[in-house]
Formats: C-alpha cells, structure tokens, sequence
C-alpha cells in the first residue's frame, strides 16, 4: 500500500514548504515475529532496511536478521531476504550505518543461553551493496567490549544518588547492591551489551553507538575514533532502568541521550547528558514525556530542529506520536500522531534524514489476529506542523 498526500513537484523546492507523507508495508502481513528495524540510506541514494524474523525473540533458534532494498526512484521494496544468521542461535536487534570509508556496516547481536544478559555483539561490512538483493559482506567479527573496574564504580555511585526508598527484607537483597555486585564481575561486564537505535557520527569523527543491557538494567556506548574498525566503552548511564538510548548532539556539543524506561512507574521517557563526547554520562533521570516501556528515536534535522518519535502512552504500544521542536529537546511545539489504533501495535521506530532533506521512519507494525509487518513512512518537517 502507498498514500501520497501531495505531488513530487514539491521535490523542486528546496524549502518543502508543503507537506508530505508517503507510507508502504516493506512485505505483506505475515504471521512470524519481525521486530526491531534499522534504516540506512545508500550513498547512490538507495534505501536498506533491516530487522529480526522468526518464531520468537532470544529463545527462538531461528530468528534471523532479514533485510530489504527500496532502490532510489521505485516506490517498492525487494523480497526480503537474510543479512545474517548465527546458526541454531537467535540473532536480533540489527543497526545499518554507512562507515566513513563508504562501507555498510551492520551491527546486531547472537542471543547465548536464551538470554538477553548473555548476547554477543555482531558485525559485519559490506563494499559492495548498492545492487539488486543482499550485500556482499567482505568481513564478519565480534565486538568485545571491556569496560573497567571504573565501571562497576561509577554504577554503585549513580545507584547511591537515586536515594531508593524501596523494601526491605533479611531474604530480599536490595536492588541497588545486586546491580553493583554484579558490575564487579569482570565477564558480566562484558557480555549481554545490545544494539538498538543508529549511531550518532560526531564532528570529529567519533562513532557513538549505544547500547544497553537487560542484566544490568543500563546503558553505555561503544565508542569508535577510527570508523568502526575498533570500539572502546563509555561509562555507564545509570538510573531506574534506562535503556535502548537515542543520542542528539547539541550544537555546544553536548550530547543528549533519550531511553526507555523499564524501571518503576512513573512510566517516563528517561534522560542523560554527556559533555565529552559520550564518554562519561550524568545519573539519568526522568522527563515529563510519557513512555510505556518502549524504544524511542531522535534525530537532529539539517534544519538544527530535532525529531523525537516514541509511543506517547504510559501502557501500551497503540499510539506512535511523531513530535518537533526548535529549541534542542527543551520543548516539543509540534506533534502529529503517524498511528493511532485502539487495537494494532507501532514500536521501536528507526530514523534517518535522507539527502533530499525527507525524514524517512522504519517501525514495527502489528494488526491484530493478523500478523506483523515492517512499515517504512517518509515525511517532512511541515508533515509534523500540520498536527493531528
């Protein structure tokens, strides 16, 4: 299915100064589970998009990575077809960039033990993929990080200034003690970290990925100051359960990281900063903007305006809001709903600006007693003013 709102002659404004909307399904409805999309644009002007398929999530054997090609100037998407498979293992959670040499990258993990805390991070480049079908991958590896003892101590500090005002019980060890025990242990530390939104490319150079890990309910970032070829941890980002981090960059260089929040009501969008390019992060704390336990995604337009699309709910995935603001992050002026359904799910949204300045979104789309799908939308700034 395809919707245009208004004519391609708006492509010969630089301003889009009207708005539009175009929406398509990249594949049919089906009945596997796909989930967790990532979308990248081809230097030739191409568009990738890639998420997991199979029975399940992390105890699902045949989860695969899946991909897909929408070629510049077509308005539909190849047959979908696989971009990586860890034999008898779930693979899960893709990312796609394009590295500084022109390459795409792909970035995913191989779920151990059917266990989310014990993923192994993945990648793989491809130079030659602006073609018909899958890309041909040229090298395939593992990242391992290794964040130091500085790790498990900043966690207990982050910990102690939540103040927790929680139970207690002689057989019930507080949270906060189990978590900073936990990031004691050395090979903790360095397995279950998981991909989810696209890198953030600093100025100079730096790669800034973030990751997050269901054992330690944190986040961190795989940091890269050589396009990828080797990563380094950043601190922790710590707080009640902040995940799956969205970064922008201000324009005085301070980076803002937006998570989900899979610790205790109240259910809010939550937030930390960092002020030397991702390597350290303040204690994360809770914003206003609601948030049901599901990943969001920001994006800095080459307006200097910033883009935030999350579900706007406290329960539930019915809702996926698309929101503007013009003052970095500090206010949302505009907001336009791209679903509302009492029934259908729309999570975990992906986001790219294209070169000819459209915003293009990948989510996961869910029909109710019909099956599952990955929606691909592409929109302007004037689309979102409109409102609802």
């Amino acid at each position: 299915m395809r919707i245009l709102i208004v004519s391609f002659l708006l492509l010969a404004s630089p301003l889009w100064a009207e708005p539009i909307y175009q929406s398509e399904l990249m594949f049919p409805i089906q009945g596997k589970h796909v989930h967790s999309s990532s979308i990248v644009e081809c230097p030739n002007g191409d568009l990738r998009s890639c998420w997991f398929y199979g029975s399940g999530e992390r105890s699902a054997n045949d989860v695969v990575v899946q991909g897909s090609r929408l070629a510049k100037g077509t308005d539909k998407w190849e047959e979908p077809y696989i971009l990586a498979d860890t034999p008898d293992l779930p693979d899960c959670n893709p990312v796609l960039f394009i590295d500084e040499k022109g390459r795409l990258r792909l970035v995913w993990i191989a779920v151990l033990g059917r266990g989310w805390q014990h993923s192994l991070l993945r990648t793989k480049f491809s130079e030659d993929f602006q073609k018909k079908g899958p890309p041909v991958w040229n090298w395939q590896d593992v990242i391992i990080l290794k964040p130091g003892e500085e790790f498990a101590q900043t966690v207990e500090e982050k910990l102690d200034e939540l103040d927790l005002e929680r139970g207690w019980a002689e057989y019930a060890r507080p949270y906060e003690e189990m978590i900073a025990d936990a990031a004691k242990d050395e090979i903790k530390r360095q397995t279950g970290w998981m991909t989810r939104i696209n890198p953030t490319v600093l100025p100079s150079g730096r790669i800034v990925l973030g990751l997050y890990s269901d054992g330690f309910n944190v986040s961190l970032c795989a940091l890269s100051d050589d396009g990828g070829e080797t990563w380094h941890a950043s601190g922790p980002l710590v707080g009640m359960g902040p995940i799956q981090p969205t970064i922008c960059r201000k324009k005085d260089g301070t980076l803002v990281a937006w998570m989900r929040d899979s610790g205790d009501p109240p259910n809010r969008v939550i937030e930390s900063t960092s002020s030397d390019e991702g390597e350290t992060w303040s204690l994360a704390v809770d914003t206003d903007i609601p948030n049901p336990g599901s990943s969001l995604c920001s994006l800095v337009l080459d307006s200097g305006e910033w883009v935030l699309i999350h579900n706007d709910t406290e329960q539930g995935r019915r809702s996926l809001s698309c929101k503007l603001s013009e003052d970095e992050g500090k206010t949302w002026k505009w907001e336009r709903h791209l679903e509302v359904h009492p029934k259908n799910s729309f999570a975990y949204p992906n986001m790219i600006q294209s070169k000819d300045g459209l915003i293009h979104v990948s989510y996961s789309y869910k029909e109710e007693g019909k099956g599952a799908a990955i929606k691909h939308v592409a929109i302007n700034k004037e689309w979102i003013k409109v409102g609802d």
